[in-house]
This record gives C-alpha cells, sequence and structure tokens, in this order.
C-alpha cells in the first residue's frame, strides 16, 4: 500500500489519460488559463515598475531628498554654518543653498509662468544632476553678476528663444517708481538648455546665479533654503526629522515624499488597481479547476464507490481530489512564474523585435520621452502573485471534493 494514499491516486487521476476528452481539453485550458495570467501580471506589474523607476529618477535628479528653510517664509542669513552643520551629518552627502522664486518669463508677445531657482552651480553639483541633462551650454555660464539663465527645454521652445537670446524675469515683489508701483523685474542672457523627460521641468523650471536671485529678490546675504542630499533617499523621512532635531527645531525640513505625495501615491493606487484587474483572468482560470474535478467526480462515481466499500475514508477520498486539482494549478503556476520571469527580463528585446517587425513604435520618444520599455522585475511581486495563484487554485479544490467524498457506494453502484 502506498502512502499517502490520497497523494498516489491523486496524482495517478492526474497523469491517466480519461475517457471523456473534453475533460481533458478543460483541464488544459485551467493551466493555460493560469499561466497566461500569471505571465500578464508579471510582465504588466514589471514594466509599471521600471516606469515608475524612470519617472522617480527623473524627479530626484532635480530634485533634492529634503529642503531646509524659514518656517515663517523669511530667508536664511547664516548659511554658510547652517551648510556646515549639516554637512557634518554622516548620513548628508551634498549640501547646496538655493533661492525660489515664482515668476513670470517673458520674450516679445510670448509670456509663461515659471519657478526660477537661484543656485551655486558647484554646490547645485552635489544635489542635483542639471549638468547631465544640458542639452546646450553649461551650467558654468552661471556666473555671479552675468544675468544668465538656464531654461528649461520645452519652456525655451515656448518662449521662441535660444541661448545667446533674451528674457524677462517678473517676480511678484513691487519696487516703488515716479511713475508709481511697479512689479521687480530684470532683463536675463539666455546661456543654456537642458532637457530632464519631466513636463515639471522641462517646461515650468530655469536656473539662474545665486548672487543674481538675491539681488533680484532684495535678500542681500540671504538665501531661501538649503537642499540636502542623503545617503539613503528612501531614510529621508526619519533623517529629516533628526536633521531638524539637530538644528534645534528652528528650521523647516520638508523631504521628497512629503512634495510628491500626491504623485507617488497615485502611482501606487495604479498599480495596485492594475494587479487586481488582471488577477481576474488567474481568478477565472483557477476556478476553472472546479468544473473540470466536478466532471471528473461524476466519471469517477465508480471508482470513488468502490473504494469506498474498501475502506478509504471519506477524508481521503477528498484529497485525492484536492491532489489532483493543486497538480493543475501548480503546473500552471510553475509554468506562468517561470514564462513571466523570463519575458519580463527580456521585454525590451521583445518589445523592439517586434516593433522592428512590423515598422511601428510603441512609444515614440517625441511623446513620452522614452524610446524604450522599461522593466523593473521585483522578487515580491513574483512571490505574490505565484503565490496568490497557487492558493485560488487550491480553494477551488474543496467544493469538487467535498462532493466527491458526499458520495454514498450504494448510490454510485446501483445501476453498474
Amino acid at each position: 500500500m502506498f502512502h499517502p494514499l490520497s497523494l498516489y491516486i491523486g496524482l495517478r487521476y492526474t497523469r491517466a489519460k480519461r475517457r471523456n476528452h473534453f475533460i481533458s481539453f478543460i483541464s488544459g485550458t485551467s493551466m493555460v488559463g493560469i499561466a497566461l495570467g500569471i505571465v500578464a501580471l508579471i510582465v504588466v506589474l514589471s514594466v509599471m515598475n521600471g516606469f515608475h523607476k524612470e519617472i522617480q529618477q527623473r524627479i530626484l535628479a532635480m530634485a533634492s531628498h529634503a529642503t531646509l528653510s524659514d518656517p515663517y517664509g523669511g530667508g536664511i542669513a547664516d548659511w554658510p554654518q547652517v551648510l556646515e552643520q549639516v554637512r557634518a551629518h554622516p548620513r548628508v552627502v551634498g549640501a547646496a543653498p538655493f533661492i525660489e522664486i515664482q515668476g513670470m518669463l517673458a520674450s516679445g508677445a510670448q509670456v509663461s509662468g515659471a519657478v526660477v531657482r537661484a543656485i551655486e552651480p558647484v554646490e547645485e553639483d552635489e544635489v542635483a544632476d542639471l549638468r547631465r541633462h544640458m542639452v546646450s551650454g553649461s551650467v558654468d555660464a552661471l556666473v555671479n553678476g552675468a544675468f544668465n539663465i538656464i531654461l528649461g527645454q520645452d519652456l525655451a521652445n515656448y518662449l521662441g528663444v535660444g541661448p545667446g537670446d533674451k528674457v524677462t524675469v517678473v517676480t511678484p515683489q513691487v519696487s516703488s517708481t515716479p511713475v508709481g508701483v511697479m512689479p521687480r523685474l530684470k532683463r536675463f542672457t539666455v546661456s543654456g538648455i537642458f532637457a530632464v523627460g519631466m513636463a515639471d521641468y522641462d517646461r515650468n523650471a530655469a536656473f539662474i546665479h545665486l548672487a543674481d536671485g538675491a539681488r533680484l529678490m532684495s535678500l542681500g546675504e540671504a538665501v531661501g533654503g538649503v537642499r540636502l542630499k542623503l545617503d539613503d533617499m528612501w531614510q529621508a523621512p526619519r533623517l529629516a526629522r533628526e536633521i531638524a532635531y539637530e538644528l534645534g527645531g528652528v528650521y523647516r525640513l520638508v523631504d521628497w515624499t512629503q512634495v510628491h505625495s500626491n504623485f507617488f501615491s497615485a502611482l501606487a493606487m495604479e498599480k495596485r488597481m492594475m494587479s487586481i484587474i488582471l488577477f481576474l483572468i488567474v481568478a477565472v482560470a483557477a476556478f476553472n479547476i472546479v468544473s473540470t474535478l466536478v466532471m471528473v467526480v461524476t466519471d469517477k462515481q465508480s471508482d470513488i464507490a468502490v473504494m469506498r466499500t474498501l475502506g478509504i475514508s471519506p477524508a481521503r477520498v477528498m484529497g485525492i481530489f484536492m491532489v489532483q486539482g493543486t497538480a493543475i494549478g501548480l503546473i500552471g503556476t510553475l509554468v506562468g512564474v517561470v514564462a513571466g520571469v523570463i519575458l519580463a527580463f527580456n521585454v525590451e528585446s521583445v518589445v523592439a523585435g517586434i516593433e522592428s517587425l512590423f515598422g511601428i513604435h510603441f512609444l515614440d520618444p517625441d511623446i513620452y520621452y522614452i524610446s524604450e520599455l522599461p522593466s523593473d522585475v521585483h522578487l515580491a511581486d513574483v512571490l505574490s502573485i505565484g503565490g496568490g495563484a497557487f492558493l485560488m487554485s487550491v480553494l477551488a479544490t474543496l467544493y469538487p471534493a467535498w462532493r466527491a467524498a458526499k458520495t454514498q457506494p450504494a448510490e454510485a453502484l446501483r445501476y453498474e
């Protein structure tokens, strides 16, 4: 006698050629459906992870991990000392002063709102990667007193300007003149163009020298705040609180998760909803196992009756059909996980091959700024998808197995 008996008979039923080919077809369909659902889930979530990672890198290429500022909206006059203090923290890898100006840029008849950030080019390299995104010109052209400005590519295109052209920066501050109160404005020379691939920066951002920004805003020697780069951006909320405490709670510290919280929350919600929608594919395939096993139980009524008369308990009968259904789910899950991971790691090559074969472009770089489909496979996603699919397969076996266990031998053998 084989032990455990339920496992042996269940696997034997799984391997056996059935008299009813329709049952075999439904079993195969269930396996294929589970596998395809898992492949779709793994690939789609990996591509979404890749897009999220790409967007995150582009945002943080220009944004700081944390920003220190005056809680009352004033400037920081003793910013050199503040820089020394924050740089002394072991988890801070870079710090740079800045002044942020909400204003308008004008060139001829074209006017556009923009965020003008005044920076010190050398120190800005510690917290951002502006140099790598320069399309023309150089960050080093931002020198004290030159009144040069670097524009985002889309903003420059809208204003119709390029390197060497003039733009007027208009600030919300006002100045008293002989003809009355007038907004404060200054002519700047375009010295460079940058392109990050994010509309928030390419269409709405500009950079000038820190000293020029201080003159424009009449801040004297003060700056608007200090931007920080940390050795672990995921620890930014905790480290920001720690640094603020060490500074005596005098300054306000905001980390990148707070600044972009709505955007990243929307991305996370999108991923969750897509997971739920695609998991329905797996659910439909898994519950095909119910119909498969119900038909198998009907087909094996006489076998069940014989086993019962030989003394096999209802629990063991139930186990036989649970093993059979679980085997179907396990095979589909394993095939789907392996195929999904392989496809997710090679999705860029597959998409490139399809584009080359049919002469189409799924991602036009002129529209999406991304020419290749990014993919980032997370082990946690693969394990949760595979585990969830297998669990649903096991649950789908319970009702048919219970029906098999309730089979009465006398009733089943009455017409045999």
